[in-house]
């Protein structure tokens, strides 16, 4: 599969445990979010964005492979990578989170397993992989530190286009960090 970076927006954004609804995925916010997600995906496509990555964590990042798999039934020639950290990613993760897990890898385009074991700086590399492959990232983003503030600085240094979008105001179109 040739994929050309300059057509590549990679995601990242906050696990449940950092959003307002937590797991709770019926909560109105909730559901905004993953429209203006949609939406925002929708977008980047009709500006010539053809494969989006996702670094499947819990929460938001499968929100995201979610989005992009549903965009990719409308717009068959999109694909989606699944950036795994690690093959246990989702080893201590409750059983449902899990078969969610195996359910949008095994949609996804291509797999990408950055490192064969678990070490506290394999997130950093998977973050750093797919920023190093994209133009453009999009990220849900309430400025907390943490991955999701390490990876928009990354993308920042890297010059990417960067587009934010907010868990507080889950229903506004993102906001566009200029550098």
């Amino acid at each position: 599969m040739n994929i050309d970076a300059g057509r590549t927006c990679c995601f990242s954004g906050h696990r449940p445990d950092k959003l307002p609804w937590g797991f709770d995925e019926q909560d109105p916010r909730c559901t905004a979010i993953k429209r203006s997600l949609s939406r925002e995906l929708e977008r980047l496509y009709h500006r010539g964005f053809r494969h989006f990555i996702s670094g499947m964590a819990m929460g938001c990042d499968l929100y995201f492979a979610e989005a992009a798999l549903k965009l990719r039934e409308t717009y068959p020639e999109l694909t989606v990578e699944g950036a795994v950290p690690c093959p246990t990613q989702a080893e201590r993760w409750p059983e449902p989170q899990r078969r969610r897990w195996r359910a949008v890898l095994e949609r996804c385009d291509l797999e990408t397993v950055v490192q064969q074991y678990y070490n506290r700086f394999c997130m950093f590399r998977r973050d750093r992989y797919m920023v190093d492959r994209s133009a453009a990232i999009l990220a849900v983003y309430d400025g907390m530190s943490g991955g999701t503030q390490y990876t928009l600085n990354y993308a920042m240094d890297k010059k990417l286009e960067i587009l934010l979008l907010d868990p507080l105001n889950p229903g506004a179109d993102a906001v566009r960090l200029t550098i």
